[in-house]
C-alpha cells in the first residue's frame, strides 16, 4: 500500500506571499536589493525590538560567515561553539582558518552549557589561547540558558554570536531569540517556522556592523562608478523576490508559532504516557516556537525499544522523521577540534528523534504518526 507522504517539515505559505512577489515581477525588481529586502529587514527588525538592525541574506551560514569576519576572526583563532548543532554552525569558523573548540549541552535545554562553557575558556585561556567568540545554539525552538552564557562570556569580554536559526519566534523571559548576543544568525531555510525558499539574515543593535555586513554581502563594492574593491567580499545577498516571501510570511510567523506549539500539545497528550517516551520541556521563563517536536526514547524502561526502531517503523508508512543532530564532536570531519562535556549531546543523539512538526500538519495526519507510534508498545 503506497501511504501519502507526512513530511517532517514542510513550507507552508500563508497567501500573501503572492502580492509581494507580484508585485516585484511587475516593477521588475528581481534581482539582489530592492522595496521587499528593505521592507523584510524591517519587518523582522520590528519584531525582534531591542533596537535590533538586520540584513536580509543568503542562508543563516552567510550570517554566521560574516558575524565571525565583522569580529575579527582569522587564521590560527579559536571560537567555542555548541556541539550539539547542524554543522552550519562551525562550518563557517573554518572558512575563516580558524578552529572551532566544542562544548556539550546542558540536559534542561539541550543547548550549550554553560558550566562546560566557562571550563573551556578557562583551559582555553591556560593554553595560552583566548576564544575570540562563542557560538550558541538555540535547538528546535528552545533557546539556550542565554542569562547564564552572557555572564561567563561578559566575565572573560568574548563576544557572542546566538545561531538562532531555528528559534525566531521564541522569547526567553520575554525577549526574542537573537537578541542578547552581540549578532546573531537567522534562518529562513525551506524546513524552518517561516522560509524564504532559501534565505536567512544578520541581525544586531550595532548599526555600524549591519551596515558592514551588507556592504560585505554585495561583493565589497567600493563607492566608485567603476568596480572597485578594497575588501574581499561575498554574494550573499537575499534577491528581492526571495524577500517578498519572506515578508508575507512574516504576517502569519505569530500564527505559525501557534500551530507549531499546538503539534507539541497533541504529541504530549497523545504519547507523554508511554512508558520511555520524554520531550523536551519548557523551563520557567522560556517561550518555545516548537519548531520541531522532539522526543527521547530510554530502551531500559520502553521495553527495548530504540528511537531507531521507531523511525524505522514510522518510515514504512512513508513518514519522515530525523534522529537529532550528530554533535559536531563526533563527525569525521571536525574529529582533531577539542571538546569539553560530559557527553550529554552524545545520549541526545543517541536516544532522541524528531516527529512531523509542520505547521500545515492535518490532525488526521498528527493522529496517523501518534497511533503508529502507540502501534509499538
Amino acid at each position: 500500500m503506497q501511504y501519502e507522504k507526512i513530511w517532517l517539515s514542510s513550507p507552508h505559505m500563508g497567501g500573501s506571499e503572492r502580492k509581494f512577489v507580484t508585485e516585484a515581477f511587475d516593477t521588475n525588481w528581481v534581482a539582489p536589493l530592492g522595496p521587499n529586502v528593505n521592507g523584510f529587514e524591517q519587518d523582522l527588525a520590528t519584531w525582534l525590538g531591542k533596537g535590533s538592525h538586520v540584513a536580509a541574506l543568503s542562508s543563516g551560514t552567510a550570517a554566521i560567515h560574516l558575524a565571525l569576519i565583522l569580529l575579527g576572526v582569522g587564521a590560527g583563532d579559536e571560537v567555542l561553539c555548541q556541539s550539539f548543532t547542524f554543522s552550519a554552525s562551525a562550518n563557517p569558523i573554518v572558512y575563516q582558518g580558524a578552529t572551532p573548540v566544542f562544548v556539550d549541552s546542558e540536559p534542561d535545554t539541550w543547548n550549550m552549557c554553560p558550566i562546560q562553557l566557562k571550563k573551556a575558556i578557562e583551559d582555553r585561556i591556560a593554553k595560552g589561547k583566548k576564544p575570540k567568540a562563542i557560538i550558541p545554539v538555540h535547538l528546535y525552538g528552545l533557546m539556550a540558558n542565554m542569562p547564564a552564557i552572557m555572564e561567563v562570556a561578559n566575565a572573560y569580554d568574548i563576544p557572542v554570536i546566538e545561531d538562532a536559526a531555528e528559534a525566531l519566534g521564541s522569547t526567553l523571559h520575554g525577549e526574542a531569540a537573537g537578541t542578547f548576543g552581540v549578532i546573531a544568525a537567522l534562518s529562513f531555510n525551506g524546513n524552518k517556522i517561516i522560509t524564504t525558499s532559501g534565505g536567512g539574515a544578520l541581525v544586531s543593535n550595532n548599526a555600524a556592523w549591519v551596515e558592514k555586513a551588507r556592504f560585505l554581502s554585495t561583493q565589497a563594492r567600493d563607492a566608485a562608478p567603476h568596480y572597485q574593491h578594497s575588501h574581499i567580499g561575498y554574494n550573499y545577498r537575499m534577491s528581492n523576490i526571495s524577500a517578498g516571501i519572506g515578508r508575507g510570511q512574516m504576517e502569519v510567523l505569530a500564527e505559525r508559532v501557534a500551530q507549531r506549539r499546538a503539534n507539541y500539545n497533541f504529541y504530549v497528550s497523545a504519547l507523554g504516557n508511554l512508558p520511555g517516551i520524554s520531550f523536551l520541556a519548557e523551563p520557567e521563563g522560556y517561550f518555545s516556537n516548537r519548531w520541531l517536536t522532539c522526543i527521547t526514547v530510554n530502551p531500559a524502561l520502553s521495553g527495548g525499544i530504540t528511537r531507531e526502531q521507531i523511525r524505522l517503523h514510522l518510515e514504512q508508512f512513508n513518514i519522515e522523521c530525523r534522529p537529532l543532530w550528530k554533535p559536531m564532536h563526533l563527525q569525521p570531519v571536525f574529529a582533531d577540534a577539542p571538546y569539553y562535556g560530559t557527553n550529554i549531546a552524545e545520549q541526545l543523539f543517541n536516544d532522541g528523534l524528531c516527529l512531523p512538526s509542520g505547521s500545515n500538519l492535518t490532525a488526521e495526519q498528527l493522529t496517523f504518526v501518534a497511533d503508529k507510534i502507540k502501534q509499538m508498545w
